[in-house]
This record gives C-alpha cells, structure tokens and sequence, in this order.
C-alpha cells in the first residue's frame, strides 16, 4: 500500500504542510457541504455573540467552544461521507449505518450546543 509523501516529514515543514493540508479542507467544506456552510453562517453569528454575552472566561469558552465543536463534527461527519462514497455508491446497510451515525454526531452536537447556551445564558 502507498503512503503518504508527507509522512516522515518533520518541524516546519511538516507544520507547513499540515496547515495548507486543513486550509484545503476547510475550503472543500465550504465550497461542497451546505451543511458546514450553513452552521458556518451559524458560528458567524454566534461566535461573536458568545465572546460578548459571556460573563467571564469559562463562559464566553463555552459558549464558543460549542458551537466550534458544531464545525468539527460537521467536518469529520462529511469526511465520512465522502470516504463511503469514494468506497461505493451502492446502497449498502454499512454505508447508510455510517452515513446515519455522522449525522447522528452533529444532532448531537447541535444539541449539546443549545443546551449550553440555555444553560449559561438562562441559569
């Protein structure tokens, strides 16, 4: 099997690679996955909104720690998507399993987000 050509690398050029390696994540997200641009146009609003409503340090991470959790369930949750449709797009029980679990992720995520909120917010 072939490895990656960024494997063994080591300082600063790995951290160079990495960094333009997530930037191209990023940006394939925002430019293919309404989802992550739709909870992105969320975490616009929110993030902002957080850092200004919370009381104190613990609370404004939280608040914002929350729903940039929201972002890194969506990301591993269509890269998820992705590997199952680069592996087959036949209809397969696994598949829809996998596909269903990633979602299930970000529901559960979104939840944790809200709950959240209305527990900093509203106690």
């Amino acid at each position: 099997m072939q490895e990656s050509p960024y494997k063994g690398k080591t300082g600063l050029r790995r951290l160079a690679n990495a960094l333009r390696c997530s930037l191209a994540g990023l940006a394939e997200a925002a430019r293919h996955e309404d989802a992550f641009r739709q909870e992105l146009a969320l975490a616009a609003l929110l993030v902002p909104l957080g850092l200004a409503l919370g009381a104190n340090g613990a609370e404004r991470a939280l608040l914002v720690g929350s729903v940039l959790l929201v972002l890194v369930v969506e990301l591993l949750n269509s890269a998820i998507e992705a590997t199952v449709d680069r592996v087959s797009l036949e209809d397969h029980r696994l598949a829809r399993r996998a596909k269903d679990l990633g979602s299930a992720a970000v529901m559960t995520a979104l939840a944790l987000m809200t709950a959240v909120w209305a527990i900093v917010l509203l106690a």
